[in-house]
């Protein structure tokens, strides 16, 4: 855990920021208009365990569909890609917003996110209260107090997903919370969908989860949701895998992908994992060292990047190509306990822009030793 005072950056398409490992790329987007307001300072948060699933899969879980998604998804890399794209689609909203967040402490959102309501958009939020009821409670009292209909996740389930959805026509898919201070100084991913699939089945997702009603969320074109689908579908790209395999992640506690990950450098594949450093995961990392994994780190520190991001990409650059980016982490509970969101998809550009971010960051980082 640490806190970033730096306020976020926004700069243009494909260009490298001094001082950060790693490039920016926004992959088929246009610009994403201006950043602006001030940023309060959080702590680096991650998805654990909950005491109460959302709902209980039952026999073999699917991997659920992937798809290309062609021209319904990009992709924004942060920190260098700034945050104005998803302020601006907060600010362009016409009728309705939703937003599912664990974690959310930026005035700029809020105060947009209370303009919109006083513009008559129907601003629906749902923040996690099972971990982090405590960090989100001064934001649930600003929006229910400025004409945001606002509720608290079920309790006793960690609300980890982090997606805005706008006019029941574009979702952002983040790997990010939305806590500004953290933005400048932290690697994570955004994915703007437009797939009306994924859209209507993001929000009819949101709908039962304003609601506290459980459901088995839909899999639209190409989602990946925890506690159904997520590590059916992050093995399915592992396993996928047959010349290349990227990794980042915050964590590394679940035995049944690094099992996963060992397996696909046994069997020949040049497997990269890039992460922040953190001594609960130095057996695991042993571990796929040991199997021919490349393991690279980042020092945690404020003045290198934070690897917040939860993305794996299978044989970049060929005919075979697909990818994961979504919220889930890789422990037990944020694969079969949690609320997560993510996408599974083999969208050439996406998967591009994603690839040359996760080679520039492992190029970044120190091996492992």
């Amino acid at each position: 855990m640490r806190r970033l005072l730096v306020p976020a950056v926004l700069v243009g398409v494909a260009v490298a920021l001094a001082g950060c490992k790693g490039i920016s790329v926004d992959a088929g987007a246009s610009p994403a208009g201006s950043s602006h307001g001030s940023s309060h300072s959080t702590s680096k948060a991650k998805g654990s365990a909950s005491s109460t699933p959302v709902v209980q899969a039952a026999g073999p879980v699917s991997a659920g569909p992937v798809s290309a998604g062609s021209g319904s998804l990009r992709v924004l890399s942060e920190p260098q890609a700034g945050f104005g794209f998803i302020y601006s689609l907060i600010n362009g909203a016409r009728s309705s917003i939703e937003l599912t967040m664990y974690t959310l402490r930026d005035t700029t959102a809020e105060n947009d996110l209370a303009a919109a309501a006083k513009r008559g958009v129907n601003v629906r939020v749902i923040l996690d209260q099972h971990l982090e009821k405590k960090f989100n409670t001064a934001t649930y009292s600003f929006l229910s107090g400025h004409g945001v209909h606002v509720t608290w996740a079920p309790a006793g389930v960690t609300y980890h997903q982090k997606t805005l959805t706008v006019d029941n026509k574009t979702s952002a898919i983040m790997t990010l919370n939305m806590n500004s201070a953290d933005y400048a100084g932290t690697r994570d991913f955004a994915v703007i969908d437009s797939s009306k699939a994924d859209v209507a089945a993001v929000v009819t997702t949101f709908n039962a989860d304003f609601a506290h009603t459980k459901i088995t969320p839909p899999n639209g074109a190409d989602l990946v949701w925890s506690p159904t689908n997520s590590q059916a579908a992050i093995l399915a790209v592992i396993a996928a895998a047959r010349h290349t395999l990227s990794v980042e992640n915050e964590e590394m506690g679940d035995s049944i992908i690094t099992s996963a990950l060992e397996s696909a450098a046994r069997r020949g594949v040049a497997v990269q994992v890039t992460m922040t450093a953190e001594s609960s995961w130095n057996s695991a990392f042993s571990a796929l060292q040991k199997a021919g994994v490349k393991v690279h780190l980042y020092k945690d520190s404020t003045t290198v990047i934070y690897i917040h991001a939860k993305a794996v990409v299978a044989d970049a650059g060929l005919s075979d190509q697909q990818l994961f980016v979504g919220s889930e982490n890789f422990s037990s509970a944020s694969l079969r306990r949690n609320r997560e969101l993510g996408i599974r998809t083999t969208n050439k550009t996406v998967i591009s822009a994603v690839s040359a971010v996760l080679k520039a960051d492992f190029a970044g980082a120190t091996p492992f030793s």
